[in-house]
């Protein structure tokens, strides 16, 4: 048998209701009402809103794709890699951007292994990047190298050292400027040091490889003159990496890679210091 409930009773409930409803709006909900609609002004700013205009957006990836064009070099500020579809960040270009960003570095090793037994070494860093003008914090990049990489197996753990260091923060400088410059879309990180395009055995280039320009090569040889390092003594460091003879056979790459690598070291002396085990040997011998 179905009870009917009188019209008195139903308008009495909903009033019932609608009490309970403005109740927990004004005091907070309750364990089984969940109100559908909050007045409350903090409400809106759970939902994630633009800070700038797509306006000023487009005006700052502008000035950013300017900057690029009109002030950074290829080959030196950033390096065109055949096969990949954008330029590799370097770190003479990411300084560049921190310059013109007004941004300062902090560097912190977070990490180390240092075996000098063994001759083994790992090294992680933090670099954090700061707005001169706030102050504020704008971003932080982790970068990390070690003895047993590819590039650096075949030597001594102790020679590379400080190069492994160096290496560790170049990474953390270029991972920090990407994120604090947004300038992920234009470029990405450390494709030359990838394994397959270092292939220092390799006598075969890719028609597509770009040569080396006038600007790189003029400024390897002020790095050489500059840092005293012997003509012959680069000549076979550059037959070692690349297996090439003359600098002019360098691709772009290449050449940016080789720049790199001459500015780790810090004198001549570093050379002789290096060879003196090998001349003493022949010279038993």
């Amino acid at each position: 048998m179905t009870t009917r409930r009188s019209k008195s009773t139903e308008e009495a409930d909903d009033v019932t209701l609608k009490d309970d409803l403005s109740a927990n709006s004004n005091h907070g909900t309750s364990d089984n009402i969940i109100p559908f609609k909050s007045s409350s002004p903090t409400a809106s700013l759970l939902v994630p809103e633009f800070a700038i205009t797509i306006k000023e957006a487009k005006k700052r990836i502008d000035i950013l794709k300017k900057f690029v064009d009109e002030l950074m070099t290829p080959g030196i500020d950033y390096g065109i890699v055949p096969g990949v579809n954008k330029p590799t960040l370097l770190k003479p270009g990411a300084e560049k951007l921190c310059d013109a960003f007004g941004f300062s570095k902090r560097v912190e090793v977070t990490n180390r292994l240092e075996d000098w037994y063994r001759g083994v070494f790992h090294y992680e860093v933090l670099v954090t990047l700061i707005c001169k003008r706030s102050g504020m914090i704008e971003a932080e990049g982790i970068g990390c190298c070690n003895s047993k990489e590819s590039a650096y197996k075949d030597q001594s753990g102790h020679d590379v050292v400080n190069t492994i260091m160096k290496m560790a923060k170049k990474r953390a400088l270029i991972d920090a400027v990407l994120s604090a410059t947004r300038s992920s879309d234009l470029f990405t990180q450390d494709v030359e040091e990838m394994e397959w395009l270092s292939n220092k055995g390799s006598k075969t280039f890719t028609p597509s490889a770009l040569t080396a320009t006038r600007k790189q090569l003029s400024f390897i040889f002020s790095i050489v003159e500059q840092k005293q390092i012997p003509v012959e003594k680069a000549k076979a460091l550059m037959h070692e990496r690349y297996n090439i003879a003359e600098s002019k056979q360098l691709t772009l790459q290449q050449a940016s890679d080789f720049i790199d690598f001459l500015k780790l070291f810090s004198s001549e002396n570093e050379y002789k210091k290096k060879e003196l085990p090998a001349l003493k040997t022949n010279t038993n011998s």
